[in-house]
């Protein structure tokens, strides 16, 4: 099955040739190696590049790292430290492979897979820059490929595109199912998209589960050598429960010692939250005062990247269609390369004392453009006028002229209410069938 990755092709093809290194990250087996040297590789093969002229080299397949077994033999190619299992790739033995199949005169293709396990591989790309007639592509995976990193680390010469599992459109453009069911299923399996390929739901939720104990949650714990497991594995639990609600380290701490009388500081939980951001499993949104300009920083909200990575992670048990449909729209927004904050608006009301008390009422989502805000509220159904007033309540009290939306999961055609405010189908939104500009 081909599955295709247009917008990142895309995204690949517009800066090719362009002095830079381009870095493609993202969570592990979300299609990274894919986008590389399937739909790349096909694509410069269909632009009449010549076979000799694309170098792909994949650092974690043996068959490649075998290559480099002639080049400098009194050298080790790789080594391993038992244990923590550190695994890389002699650099001078991979230059010396380059040189051999390159020339200073034509221009050349490097495709190159997982390159955080070449040791010192910032020095050896940063290097290939140097020759003119190299273009070079690169995949990784863990913190060390993160995009500010490689800012700091390429000072200035690397080019970061950011992949993610499949979005809902291309996991149903080739799913074969109708909305409904294509939506089930990814709310319940997310968008990997080797799902596409297996037909037994069995096979699904262990193929899952594995993949989160085996390859994620193994690969942070060694990287980072955390050692009080048992207290991770549960805040991993925390952050899967609690999509779409506030949260913070500080609370958490409160949590683990009121409820299991554990000690763990919040310094420590904020180390743990970003080496699951680091590895891109989780996003954090900040709060934006709408009114004041300003972030709030008491509480945060943290989305998977993949709902079915979380779902695996609670044994596929709280599923709760309110918090699984805003996490699937904020994956979405963050898809379409959106910069997304949580709103909050401050307002003042009489209570029944006829007193007045200052309240806070939440946007869901601020979505800035490059030249246009959207506000962007997330109500699985709009049963009544009653549920349509408490929904649009915070955007009135916005008072500029950006778009106003409401989402639903209803199966409506979209209208504006008096306010102007837009009430979109979850369906027209996630296929783009109406043109708001988003």
């Amino acid at each position: 099955m081909v599955i295709k990755r247009d917008k990142y092709l895309n995204e690949l093809i517009l800066r090719m040739n362009n002095g830079l290194i381009k870095v493609i990250t993202g969570i592990r087996r979300c299609g990274k190696s894919y986008l590389l040297n399937k739909l790349f590789y096909d694509y410069l093969i269909k632009s009449g590049v010549d076979k000799k002229h694309i170098i792909t080299f994949s650092f974690d397949v043996d068959e490649d790292i075998d290559l480099l077994d002639k080049y400098y033999p009194e050298e080790e190619t790789r080594y391993y430290q038992r244990g923590k299992k550190k695994y890389t790739v002699n650099p001078k033995k991979f230059r010396a492979y380059i040189k051999e199949k390159t020339n200073n005169n034509e221009q050349f293709y490097l495709l190159l897979d997982e390159i955080q396990i070449l040791d010192n591989f910032v020095f050896t790309l940063n290097g290939f820059l140097r020759h003119e007639n190299f273009d070079t592509y690169v995949t990784g995976s863990n913190s060390k490929m993160l995009s500010s990193d490689i800012i700091t680390e390429f000072r200035g010469r690397g080019d970061n595109i950011n992949i993610y599992p499949l979005s809902f459109e291309e996991y149903y453009q080739d799913s074969s199912l109708t909305f409904k069911e294509a939506y089930d299923e990814y709310s319940y399996y997310g968008g990997m998209p080797i799902l596409l390929s297996m037909k037994d739901n069995k096979q699904k939720t262990n193929y899952l589960k594995d993949l989160f104990k085996e390859v994620y949650i193994k690969d942070i714990v060694e990287r980072h050598n955390i050692t009080n497991i048992n207290s991770f594995d549960k805040l991993l639990d925390i952050l899967a429960s609690s999509i779409g609600s506030y949260t913070n380290p500080k609370k958490i701490e409160d949590t683990f010692l009121s409820e299991s009388n554990i000690i763990y500081s919040n310094d420590t939980i904020k180390k743990h939250i970003n080496y699951l951001e680091d590895s891109f499993l989780i996003n954090k949104v900040d709060r934006y005062d709408i009114k004041g300009r300003k972030y709030i920083k008491s509480n945060s909200k943290y989305y998977f990247t993949d709902l079915g990575l979380r779902n695996a992670r609670l044994n596929f048990r709280q599923q709760e269609p309110t918090h699984i449909m805003e996490n699937i729209i904020y994956n979405e927004l963050i898809n379409r390369g959106y910069n997304v904050d949580i709103g909050v608006v401050e307002i003042v009301e009489k209570n029944k004392a006829n007193n007045s008390i200052r309240k806070q009422l939440e946007v869901d989502f601020v979505i800035q453009t490059n030249n246009d805000k959207f506000y962007i509220q997330s109500a699985y159904t709009l049963a009544d006028e009653e549920k349509i007033i408490q929904e649009e309540k915070s955007l009135l009290n916005i008072h500029d002229s950006f778009t106003k939306i409401i989402i639903v999961n209803d199966d409506i055609k979209s209208w504006k209410t008096n306010n102007g405010t837009i009430i979109l189908s979850l369906k027209d939104f996630l296929l783009k069938k109406i043109n708001i500009g988003l």
